[in-house]
């Protein structure tokens, strides 16, 4: 059996033993949506490609994923693919309007006989081209990084498959959610299931770590959220551990669940921006390693102003491991890339003096 935790050359990657809370010599650095359009080279690639052809053809998949490693010196890869891939391989049409909104579910989930329908995919045969993408991409990664499997947390495709894009106040499933619970838990659950094996079968295909996210995590009450989405994440977690493979789990606009996401057993707790990292450590107290948290807004600005505000986040993290360095949530598609490589840049330049 593998072990997904050692590189090819038998060595700890510095993102793992992060993940692990193991002492390191620096903070390693990676961010959400890292493989995209803020790239001229992921741009060239998709001018020749839609969208769902790149997430299904595995050769540019793992041509983008690598990317940002080769461009940027980030000290991890996530695959290129889409949340959205699990409910189309539990039986509904995706479709990505280009330019107009992105993926949408022509006929989203409106009843408990659709729910019925929806079956639990092979991840082997319906999801095959995710894993041959991880395949391809750790054979060119070769040992320089390791490689991150990911998928959206149940209740954030719940959201996505009943509403039928995105939207501003979720009204079709928070109306369900609040009039027939039974329905949405009866959802969560299958797709609990459907995650749990696409999951496991991303790192039996290479994946090294996995990420769980929960976009719309924070658009729930605390109850809603103990309720809804906690028990499933939970469930999530404590099946794919057996692999050994440390497990990330990210909630937006979650921060006033922290103890309770920390519950969840997670190697490794994603914050966005508005949660205070130093309060977040002191939650934390060395339960799970937290990765975070800087504004993707901040990308923006000069590159004094860049380096300050990573200076701000270390300090507030302070001294010792278990610190992933990241954005509060992905990179916007026109950030300037100077300024994204200044942001890896300045993590590595002034991280170490907090691992002395």
């Amino acid at each position: 059996m593998t072990d997904h935790k050692k590189n090819n050359n038998g060595t700890d990657h510095l993102f793992l033993k992060a993940c692990r809370r193991e002492p390191v010599s620096r903070t390693p650095v990676w961010f959400m949506r890292q493989a995209g359009r803020y790239l001229p080279e992921y741009r060239a690639v998709r001018s020749k490609v839609d969208f769902l052809t790149l997430c299904k053809t595995p050769e540019l998949a793992a041509e983008v994923t690598v990317q940002p490693v080769e461009i940027i010196g980030v000290d991890a890869a996530i695959i290129f693919s889409d949340i959205l891939v699990i409910p189309e391989a539990m039986g509904m049409e995706l479709i990505v309007e280009e330019n107009k909104g992105g993926p949408k579910f022509p006929s989203p989930l409106r009843t408990r006989a659709a729910i019925e329908r929806l079956h639990e995919p092979d991840p082997f045969s319906e999801l095959k081209y995710v894993l041959e993408a991880l395949h391809v991409t750790r054979r060119s990664l070769n040992g320089r990084v390791p490689l991150i499997g990911f998928s959206g947390a149940p209740w954030t495709l719940a959201t996505y498959m009943v509403e039928g894009q995105g939207s501003k106040n979720f009204r079709y499933i928070k109306e369900w959610m609040f009039t027939q619970p039974a329905d949405i838990h009866r959802l969560l659950d299958k797709l609990t299931k459907a995650v749990i094996a696409y999951l496991k079968a991303q790192i039996e295909s290479g994946a090294q770590a996995v990420q769980i996210f929960d976009t719309w995590g924070g658009i729930l009450s605390r109850d809603d959220f103990r309720e809804f989405s906690l028990p499933y994440i939970a469930r999530i977690v404590s099946s794919v551990q057996t692999t050994g493979v440390p497990v990330i789990v990210f909630c937006k606009d979650c921060g006033q669940a922290l103890e309770e996401i920390i519950g969840t057993g997670a190697d490794v707790i994603g914050i966005d921006w508005t949660t205070d990292m130093r309060a977040a450590r002191e939650t934390v107290s060395g339960r799970a390693a937290i990765q975070g948290n800087l504004d993707p807004m901040m990308l923006y600005a000069p590159i004094p102003r860049i380096e300050k505000a990573v200076s701000s986040i270390l300090q507030y993290y302070g001294h010792g491991a278990g610190h992933i360095f990241n954005l509060g949530h992905g990179i916007l598609p026109d950030t300037p890339v100077e300024n994204v490589r200044a942001f890896v840049d300045a993590v590595k330049r002034l991280s170490p003096a907090y691992h002395t």
